[in-house]
């Protein structure tokens, strides 16, 4: 970003605004209702098949693909350009009712834009034609999306981390893959081939014969289908409206807790009493050796230099394939191990208790990073969210600042302090002496019985207790300290309690 644009006038609040002013008013209720709503009986479900592309097959997807990301950087210089230019008219003091007029980044606007000038720009006048217009389509999209984010964010209404100005996407570094959302989408009669607009017909390396079935009688409709290029293969993936009825689990009445953890990858208990650990796989961990080795073999080989020039010879590009032949295993089995547990929750229990856990954060600790990432606790938690609303039950998130560790599954006395290194907890108040994660995961159970509402599933003003008063951060910095008094700094010595004897508040959970 220019300095000019962040000394001068702020752009995004003034372009957000231009741009909401070119809707009618009666469109822009629709605006804000973000998503596609399916209809009463249906949901939106994924099926991902790999491709088989033949090579001609895989230079169309390529090109289609870079079409994408061209239309994306377009945009971004499109909308970008008036942001500098306004600010340098600001610069030099000329009247804002004269400076160049706001450029809208919704994607209608974007593609009018485009379409005025593809045929005269001379970087797109040779080769637009050859692509479908759902790959320029899929960059605006992406530009427009990337836009939105960054207003929202700078007016504060985004949650999570502040999104920056949008950047340009490289040729070298980015993704791979382009959506289809209108045009021949479909599946063949032979269940081993797809055929997309302007692509055409593609081997899948399965058979599609479940969505096929679906589609044959009228159960299920595809939206639209997503290619890409991830762990060293071709992927498409239809969105597809299909007719679920939602079944009941094995458990309707039974309610679980899950302790994630790294010692074993879950502890669950549920309300019933029954304990049981799942064991942490750690894919990334078993194969660390054989990674070290192909890294190693890489690294003696002659690799790509983008300074130089230098192209990788072709051993490189052997030893290359070969190590991310192991990331991609480990990745594949990370998957497989994550969908069974959280299907296996889903289907058994009517409802499922899970911690808010700030993944993000707990990655930042360089000890424990590559096992937490190994374990994959954010992939958890999002499957089980809409896992459990297909099988009729409900997923209770408890609060990040729950104590589900130290606090005493039995008499409910909570300890002021449980270090990480402490694997066994052993309650001050009464006899309790038992395994951290068991105690969290009891803990956790036990939320489920105090829930209020109609219980089902998406019933967001449902509400449990707090187990205590840690609904707040803890504060990050010092106060200020008056000097004069006779305590070093002028503080005053505070009056402190037992952790067993605290008032018991109140926590909120959300219901997810």
């Amino acid at each position: 970003m220019s300095e000019s644009r962040r000394k001068g006038v702020n752009p995004v609040v003034e372009a957000a605004r231009q741009n909401a002013e070119q809707y009618p008013k009666r469109e822009k209720n629709k605006l804000k209702k973000r998503g596609f709503e399916p209809r009463p009986g249906h949901v939106v479900q994924a099926f991902v098949y790999t491709l088989d592309p033949g090579a001609g097959t895989e230079q169309n997807l390529r090109s289609h693909c870079g079409a994408a990301r061209t239309a994306y950087n377009w945009a971004l210089s499109h909308v970008l350009a008036v942001w500098d230019q306004r600010a340098a008219e600001a610069s030099y003091d000329i009247p804002e009712e004269e400076q160049t007029p706001w450029r809208s980044w919704s994607l209608p606007a974007l593609r009018r834009a485009f379409n005025a000038t593809k045929r005269e720009d001379p970087r797109f006048a040779d080769w637009w034609s050859e692509n479908s217009k759902e790959a320029y389509n899929t960059g605006f999209a992406n530009a427009s999306a990337a836009f939105d984010n960054y207003a929202t964010s700078k007016r504060g209404e985004r949650q999570g981390p502040k999104a920056g100005v949008p950047r340009r996407k490289s040729k070298h570094r980015s993704r791979l893959s382009c959506r289809f959302t209108t045009g021949a989408i479909r599946c063949e009669e032979d269940r081993r081939h797809i055929n997309l607009p302007v692509v055409g017909r593609i081997r899948t390396h399965e058979s599609t014969r479940k969505l096929h079935r679906r589609l044959a009688n009228g159960s299920a409709r595809i939206l639209s289908a997503t290619f890409s290029h991830q762990r060293g293969r071709w992927q498409v993936s239809f969105q597809v409206e299909i007719e679920r009825a939602i079944r009941a689990p094995a458990r309707p009445e039974g309610a679980v807790g899950v302790d994630l953890g790294i010692k074993s990858l879950a502890v669950v208990s549920d309300s019933d009493g029954q304990v049981r650990q799942v064991e942490n796989p750690r894919h990334l961990g078993r194969e660390l050796k054989r990674l070290r080795r192909a890294s190693l073999r890489v690294s003696r080989r002659r690799g790509p230099d983008r300074r130089t020039g230098q192209r990788p010879s072709n051993r490189w590009v052997r030893a290359n394939e070969k190590r991310n032949k192991v990331h991609h295993r480990v990745a594949n089995l990370r998957t497989d191990a994550l969908h069974k547990l959280t299907t296996g929750l889903a289907c058994e229990y009517g409802t499922v208790v899970v911690e808010d856990l700030n993944v993000s954060g707990m990655l930042k600790n360089r000890r424990l990073a590559r096992h937490i990432a190994d374990a994959g606790f954010g992939q958890i938690r999002r499957q089980l969210a809409y896992k459990t609303a297909w099988w009729g039950g409900r997923m209770i998130v408890a609060d990040q600042w729950f104590a589900s560790s130290k606090t005493c599954s039995q008499c409910k006395a909570v300890k002021a302090k449980l270090p990480l290194h402490v694997r066994v907890f052993d309650c001050d108040e009464c006899d309790l002496v038992l395994d951290r994660d068991v105690n969290a995961a009891r803990n956790l159970a036990a939320l489920a019985a105090s829930m209020t509402g109609t219980g089902v599933a998406g019933d967001r003003g449902a509400r449990a207790p707090k187990a205590r008063g840690a609904d707040r951060r803890t504060r990050t910095t010092r106060p200020r300290r008056a000097a004069g008094t006779g305590r070093a700094g002028g503080a005053k010595p505070c009056e402190r309690t037992e952790a067993g004897h605290r008032p018991q508040d109140t926590e909120q959970l959300g219901l997810w």
